[in-house]
C-alpha cells in the first residue's frame, strides 16, 4: 500500500509540474509536440529512477558536506547515458530536444527527489518514487504538448485531428502559447484541489 502511494503521488497530488512547479524550463520549451513531450518525459524518468536507485544505495557513504555535488555526479552520469542512447537510436528526436537533454542534469525534479526522498529512503521505495514522479512529469508534458499541438497545428502525434478548414493558432506552438497553456492548466489544477 505504501509503495502504491509512492507510485501514484506524482501523478496528481504532488505532480512535479502542475503542483510543485518544478522542471518548468523543459516543460515550456519542448512541449510544442507530443513526440517531444514523450521523449523528454521518458528521458527524465529514466534518469530519475536510475539516480534514485544509486543515491539510495550510496547515501550512507557520502559525507554530508559533499552530498549535493555527489548527487549531481550520479545524475550527470545517467544524463550522459541517455544523451548518447538518444543520439544513437533516435537522432531526429535527439536533434529536436537539443540542449534540453543535457540540461536534465540541473532539472529541479531530479535533484529534489534525490535530496528529499532517495537520500533518506531505501532502494525499493526510491524506485517507486522515481517512477511515480517521472510518470507525473511525463503526463504533464504530454497534456501540455497535446493541447499545444492540436491548437497550433490541428494534429496529435502528427496525425490530423481537426478538419482541413481549421486555421491553426500559431501562438499555441510558440513560447507564449506554452505559458498560456501552462497557466490555464495550473489554474485548473488549483481549482480542482479546492473542491
Amino acid at each position: 500500500m505504501k509503495l502504491m502511494k509512492e507510485l501514484t503521488k506524482g501523478l496528481i497530488k504532488e505532480n512535479p509540474v502542475f503542483v510543485m512547479a518544478l522542471g518548468l524550463c523543459p516543460t515550456l520549451a519542448v512541449t510544442s509536440s507530443v513526440i517531444n513531450a514523450i521523449g523528454m518525459g521518458l528521458a527524465a524518468t529514466f534518469v530519475l529512477v536510475m539516480s534514485n536507485i544509486i543515491i539510495s544505495l550510496i547515501k550512507d557513504f557520502i559525507p554530508s558536506k559533499i552530498r549535493i555535488p555527489a548527487y549531481i555526479v550520479v545524475i550527470a552520469s545517467f544524463v550522459t547515458i541517455v544523451d548518447m542512447l538518444m543520439h544513437a537510436y533516435v537522432p531526429a528526436l535527439h536533434k529536436s530536444l537539443g540542449l534540453f537533454i543535457p540540461l536534465i542534469v540541473v532539472n529541479c525534479i531530479i535533484l529534489g527527489r534525490a535530496e528529499a526522498f532517495a537520500g533518506k529512503n531505501k532502494v525499493i521505495p526510491s524506485i517507486f518514487d522515481g517512477i511515480g514522479m517521472g510518470l507525473g512529469f511525463t503526463l504533464a508534458l504530454i497534456v501540455i504538448g497535446g493541447i499545444r499541438e492540436v491548437l497550433g497545428a490541428g494534429q496529435f502525434l502528427g496525425i490530423n485531428v481537426l478538419p482541413a478548414s481549421y486555421k491553426p493558432m500559431l501562438v499555441a506552438i510558440l513560447a507564449p502559447g506554452a505559458f498560456l497553456v501552462m497557466g490555464f492548466l495550473m489554474g485548473l489544477m488549483n481549482l480542482m484541489k479546492k473542491k
